[in-house]
């Protein structure tokens, strides 16, 4: 139980790593407001999950969605010992096709809405000398040529997230983030079908892409956060940790 009575938010916990931080937490003793914008979706999980959960709509493309998402957690739980900042949306862009829209858009929800969490979350995460997850990408880095506009928003994460631990680390709260590389979601599943792989794709990957040999699994990545969220974590704040299969700089993959 090593989340014991701890009052947890999770964005984008309705599917895919969200929904496993949200299990894993809730297995680990943490109480969790399940937050999300599919509402059926999301009373599944609350269902599955039980009473240690509540179920949050709100849509982070709304400015006033992050004090919509804290105000419910501390109707729900009375505090606040953790956020994890997951939800994002991943869209394909590039140079050439890239509108301002769009690119609006993806770092509203991607970028601004976890800025903005944390802040409205701040006097309770304080108070409860809290820890944040922010739950970024291996793109951070570079990224893929079809991925731009997500690719900046976790990089600005990236920086984020430094930046508030070296300003917040005196007040008590941690600010980590996990970069998640190539995972196996229920969404990766479908966009790579639409894409037109064959269903079963992922089981005939190569070994260049894939060194173990099987996908990584969002369930893995909600075991990896349980950590971060935890008090056996304490006091470390601004690490930027890669979850990949492989390391992330200087790749030179080997051929089988």
């Amino acid at each position: 139980m090593r989340l014991k009575d701890k009052a947890i938010i999770v964005t984008g916990a309705t599917s895919g790593i969200g929904r496993a931080i949200a299990e894993a937490a809730v297995r680990e003793g943490a109480k969790v407001l399940v937050h999300g914008i599919n509402e059926e979706e999301g009373k599944a999980v609350v269902a599955k999950l039980g009473s240690s959960t509540q179920l949050c709509i709100a849509d982070l493309a709304d400015n006033a969605a992050p004090a919509k998402i804290v105000a419910a957690a501390i109707n729900a739980f009375g505090r606040i010992d953790g956020l994890v900042n997951n939800a994002a949306i991943v869209a394909r862009s590039n140079l050439a096709e890239l509108t301002p829209g769009e690119l609006e858009r993806l770092l509203q929800v991607n970028l601004k809405a976890p800025l903005f969490l944390i802040q409205a979350a701040y006097e309770h995460l304080k108070a409860a000398r809290g820890s944040v997850l922010n739950i970024g990408s291996v793109n951070a880095y570079a990224g893929e040529s079809s991925l731009l506009a997500y690719s900046i928003s976790k990089g600005a994460m990236a920086t984020m997230t430094r930046n508030l631990a070296n300003a917040h680390g005196v007040h008590g709260i941690r600010i980590n983030q996990i970069n998640p590389g190539w995972v196996l979601t229920e969404r990766e599943d479908r966009d790579q079908v639409a894409r037109g792989l064959e269903p079963g794709w992922h089981q005939r990957l190569d070994r260049t892409s894939i060194p173990f040999g099987t996908m990584t699994t969002s369930q893995q990545m909600g075991e990896a956060a349980i950590y971060w969220l935890g008090d056996e974590s304490r006091p470390f704040t601004g690490t930027i940790l890669e979850l990949e299969q492989f390391s992330i700089i200087g790749r030179n993959p080997e051929k089988l």
